[in-house]
């Protein structure tokens, strides 16, 4: 572990790791005041999930997976790609990136959690060209949102708790000069990493450190910290914008094609991301630990479920959900779900919460609701308001 500008000794390091399964236990930003709440929103007694679907044209509807009720919400730009924090949907046009306020979310306070719903509403867009990468941060109403647009190398942070007053603000702009790269939030701040250089930004933008990442690519925020992927491993970002620790997070001798990308159950310490097509590792950053896991399957997606077993939700080729543990023993499997809009190249998302996974279905028009624990059976197939070419859930 380092300080952005010196080294730490040997004690002092040993200290801060002690510490880390403490602080570990203490979610970024929980001390942030209003725990999560917003002006006009209600405080509610459970987490209130439901799905976005947006068809080809742009339209958007909502679906509440509590009671079933349906909304159409309006219309956007013809939609892209879709990305989620849990509360917003993200979703990439020809005009830039379009975001969708689910109105429902969640306050991680460490030992338990607030929930919240409001109106949900169309906020509208922030400029940019090209495909858009998007790194949530762990509150919704609290840090910065992480965009870079390939398109332009144009690197964007946003305001959250602009966001959740219903403006859309940039922090701060950087015209990076890059093709590809991460924005991914620390705090009030971000790490900017693209092919050519990482370092660090505060809220206004300022460039208050360097650090080292080698052909960044993949970003997430953990319970723990900040994750980017590097070439030769991860770096782990911690603590204050103005006392920020990164650390070197090496992948294990004898090591696996790398992760690119991770995807993991909102707020939690251990995250996924795929090895190869046969292949996942596990980076479970309260360990600062990578697992690797080879399986006898072409995988398209991995998601991490939960911490003490290490499950991962993942979906193949044949359009199956499958379930491994962390040493890739496979643990159950569906029946192919999705393999005509993998066939076709429609576009499939896979989401893990608490209880169930979301598989979007744009070929057959559904959304599949799976009890990931219960031999990965089918629990529900929902009907969305819009046909989900794109679909995801909010609401964690």
């Amino acid at each position: 572990m380092k300080r952005l500008h010196s080294l730490i000794a040997p004690v002092a390091l040993a200290l801060i790791l002690a510490g880390c399964a403490t602080a570990a236990e203490e979610p970024a930003q929980e001390s942030e005041s209003g725990h999560g709440s917003v002006a006009g929103a209600e405080q509610v007694a459970e987490a209130q999930p439901l799905l976005i679907s947006i068809d080809e044209a742009g339209s958007v509807g909502l679906h509440d997976l509590l009671t079933d009720e349906t909304t159409q919400l309006g219309e956007i730009a013809a939609p892209d790609a879709v990305a989620s924090d849990g509360r917003y949907a993200f979703v990439t046009t020809a005009d830039g990136l379009t975001i969708v306020d689910g109105g429902r979310w969640s306050w991680d306070h460490g030992d338990h959690f607030h929930y919240y719903r409001a109106d949900p509403a169309l906020l509208g867009a922030v400029p940019g060209v090209g495909p858009a990468a998007v790194t949530g941060a762990p509150l919704a109403t609290a840090g910065g949102t992480g965009v870079f647009f390939s398109g332009s190398g144009d690197a964007v942070l946003l305001d959250n708790e602009a966001l959740g007053d219903g403006e859309i603000v940039e922090s701060f702009r950087i015209a990076t000069g890059a093709e590809s790269g991460v924005v991914a939030p620390v705090d009030t701040g971000a790490i900017v990493a693209t092919t050519d250089e990482a370092a660090v930004y505060d809220a206004a933008g300022e460039r208050i450190g360097e650090i080292e990442c080698e052909a960044p690519s993949g970003a997430i925020t953990t319970r723990v910290g900040t994750v980017v992927g590097c070439a030769d491993g991860a770096i782990l970002a911690t603590g204050r914008i103005d006392a920020l620790d990164i650390e070197q997070i090496p992948y294990p001798d004898g090591a696996a094609e790398r992760a690119k990308e991770f995807d993991g159950r909102k707020n939690r310490p251990t995250v996924a991301a795929l090895s190869g097509e046969s292949g996942f590792w596990l980076l479970d950053t309260r360990a600062r630990a990578w697992t690797h896991a080879s399986v006898d399957a072409s995988l398209v997606d991995v998601v991490a479920a939960d911490d003490a077993d290490g499950h991962v939700v993942a979906l193949d080729a044949d359009g199956r959900v499958r379930v491994y543990d962390s040493e890739g023993t496979e643990l159950s499997a569906s029946e192919p779900l999705v393999a005509e809009s993998l066939n076709s190249g429609g576009i499939v998302d896979l989401v893990v919460d608490t209880q169930r996974a979301y598989l979007s279905d744009p070929a057959g028009g559904v959304v599949h609701e799976i009890d990931y624990a219960d031999g990965a059976r089918v629990a529900r197939e929902l009907t969305t308001p819009t046909t989900p070419f794109l679909a995801t859930e909010l609401g964690r």
